[in-house]
């Protein structure tokens, strides 16, 4: 049970890298989307740190 929930946190966290990075590298990037993303990517590295 640990181990997957293990798991689905590090694919969520790859999945938010990734659509940060996307969004970096956009002409525009939208400041308040990237700061929305970094905090759920915090969020989700503080709790695979508490497992």
């Amino acid at each position: 049970m640990e181990s997957s929930h293990v798991s689905a946190l590090q694919m969520k966290h790859a999945g938010i890298e990734r659509q940060l990075a996307e969004e970096l590298n956009r002409p525009a990037p939208d400041q308040s989307m990237i700061q929305v993303l970094k905090k759920r990517k915090l969020r989700i590295k503080e709790e695979l740190t508490h497992i």
